[in-house]
């Protein structure tokens, strides 16, 4: 563990890993308490189409990611409005958008490339030095953001009609939890990539409330839950020679099946 840190690159892997592990399972909590799941995959795909865009224009791919996932962050809320009682209609339409464009400007850029590889399935060997400062600029509004509206956020992700009669906005907020979920993409995919981001949003969410007692233990055991898969995940990655996502990504579902495995032993008991 401790020779692999002499490295900087796996210095940089880590301290990235470390805001990934705590972000996600910070916005995450929110957006698996609204039955919002599936978002992260519909705004992971829009930042391919930009990161694809960075490649194909020749600007930085973080930027052109930022970008396409903050538009179709706002085209969800816009759209889920234009569909009342259909409102998953929204992120099919984006979803479907966002990997059009992304096939088209991969085409026009003629096909992959090991950098874009990198963003699809997450790479240690990526993080630069550049990455680390977006990615921590990115993380301190997420969390700044949690903590000055942890109290509505918590309000309407459970009640959202209620938080609505007591004057809270919950249209900006549901406006605003989907941008930070943008940004929570964009900080993820150089470790996670972009194709299993959405599963690090859910995961060690869906395994803490298995075994949370209360809204802020569960917040609290996710980013755990986040923090071994992300750090394992990193060693392995090293150690196996193998894609940090998808080693992040297994670990995240190993933990959630002993969790579901140890619950029903102890329901049989």
């Amino acid at each position: 563990m401790i020779e692999i840190l002499q490295y900087g690159f796996m210095q940089r892997a880590f301290v990235a890993g470390i805001m990934v592990a705590v972000t996600c399972p910070l916005i995450g909590i929110f957006i698996v308490l609204k039955r919002l799941s599936m978002i992260g995959d519909t705004l992971s795909h829009a930042s391919l189409a930009g990161i694809a865009a960075g490649m194909l224009f020749g600007f930085y791919p973080f930027w052109g990611a930022l970008l396409f996932s903050v538009i179709a962050a706002l085209a969800i809320e816009k759209l889920r409005k234009s569909f009342v009682g259909y409102g998953e209609l929204s992120n099919s339409i984006v979803l479907s958008t966002g990997i059009g464009l992304a096939v088209l400007f991969i085409g026009l850029a003629k096909g992959y490339n090991a950098d874009l590889m990198g963003y699809l399935f997450g790479s240690i060997a990526a993080v630069s030095l550049q990455d680390i400062y977006v990615m921590l600029f990115l993380s301190l509004i997420i969390i700044i953001s949690v903590i000055i509206l942890y109290h509505k956020l918590f309000y309407i992700a459970f009640d959202e009609e209620g938080a609505q009669v007591s004057g809270i906005s919950a249209s900006f907020l549901n406006v605003y939890i989907t941008m930070l979920t943008s940004f929570t993409i964009v900080v993820s995919m150089r470790i996670v990539g972009v194709f299993m981001v959405s599963s690090l949003l859910v995961l060690p969410v869906a395994t803490a409330i298995q075994v949370g007692k209360g809204f802020k233990n569960s917040l609290f055991l996710s980013i755990i839950f986040a923090l071994v898969s992300v750090i394992c995940g990193l060693l392995l990655s090293y150690y196996l020679d193998i894609a940090s996502g998808g080693a992040i990504v297994l670990l995240s579902v190993l933990m959630l099946v002993i969790v579901l495995i140890y619950n029903m032993a102890k329901k049989s008991l």
